[in-house]
């Protein structure tokens, strides 16, 4: 009996470590109703096993999915992340959770947004589609999330001025106007799109910017023009952007591995935020 009682005692406990070292953790970003969509009806779907992984659509609700590390590896740094999908879709999995189970590893908190995006009707994405219109919800939903994520640093072992903003696709237009907002002291402190920005209206570059990583493939046929705009935008503007332009991996290459340079994008990443000075432990 109490052979059984301290296995049963032991499988809690461990279950308990994993849940803190996985941090499963999901919260609402938003206080209640987010503001804008009240109304919204549409069904939450989820669609496993597709060539991108787990993906979501008609998000309503936007969530938020913390991914803490040990904390002998902690470095008080934290990154939101914000998938892709042009604000109809979300590749939650090669653009989410993979990349932030990859940084928790290397000790960076990271936190998975499931940011709202507008109902699919049909399949593809819509020729006609506004994506200054349709990404302003996952865009007032990125702004929140910074404030989310700052009001939880002392909770969650980050420093709130080390918090960065991670996106790829849409996902960097959600990533870039926070960056963009022209409260400074709103903007993170650092911010990396991935194969992505502005898709609309290219916002005013402002003073004062935090550092930015680029990157993205020369063989993308689908964001190259608005990457490059974004990038030029910002030289105009007196910056230097950290860019690393591969010469192969399509769009929306992600976490996937496809034996090309852009590979390695997440390890030129994490040398970048070293040399940030982000990877060291941030001062008590």
């Amino acid at each position: 009996m109490w052979r059984m009682s301290f296995a049963i005692a032991r499988a809690i406990v461990l279950t308990f470590v994993m849940a803190l070292c996985c941090n499963a953790q999901t919260l609402n970003i938003w206080p209640g109703a987010s503001p804008g969509s009240e109304t919204w009806t549409q069904k939450e779907r989820v669609e496993k096993n597709t060539p991108l992984g787990t993906v979501v659509f008609n998000v309503v609700t936007p969530t938020l999915t913390v991914y803490l590390p040990e904390r002998a590896k902690a470095t008080g740094t934290g990154i939101i992340i914000a998938p892709g999908g042009a604000f109809v879709a979300l590749a939650i999995d090669m653009e989410g959770h993979d990349v932030a189970r990859w940084l928790q590893n290397k000790g960076i908190a990271a936190f998975v947004l499931k940011y709202r995006i507008i109902e699919k009707r049909r399949e593809g994405i819509p020729p006609d589609l506004n994506m200054d219109e349709a990404g302003k919800y996952g865009i007032a939903d990125g702004i929140q999330t910074l404030k989310v994520v700052r009001q939880h640093a002392a909770e969650w072992g980050i420093s709130p001025d080390r918090v960065g903003f991670m996106g790829f696709s849409a996902g960097a237009m959600v990533a870039s106007a926070a960056l963009l907002q022209q409260d400074a002291a709103a903007r993170p402190n650092f911010a990396a799109p991935i194969y992505g920005g502005p898709f609309g209206v290219m916002s005013a570059i402002p003073a004062k910017l935090p550092p930015v990583f680029l990157a993205w493939a020369q063989d993308d046929a689908l964001a190259l023009g608005a990457v490059i705009k974004f990038y030029d935008a910002l030289k105009s503007a007196g910056y230097k952007p950290e860019a690393h332009i591969f010469s192969a991996g399509g769009h929306g290459f992600g976490m996937r591995k496809q034996c090309t340079s852009s590979d390695h994008w997440i390890d030129e990443f994490y040398y970048w935020l070293e040399a940030q000075g982000f990877t060291r432990p941030a001062p008590k």
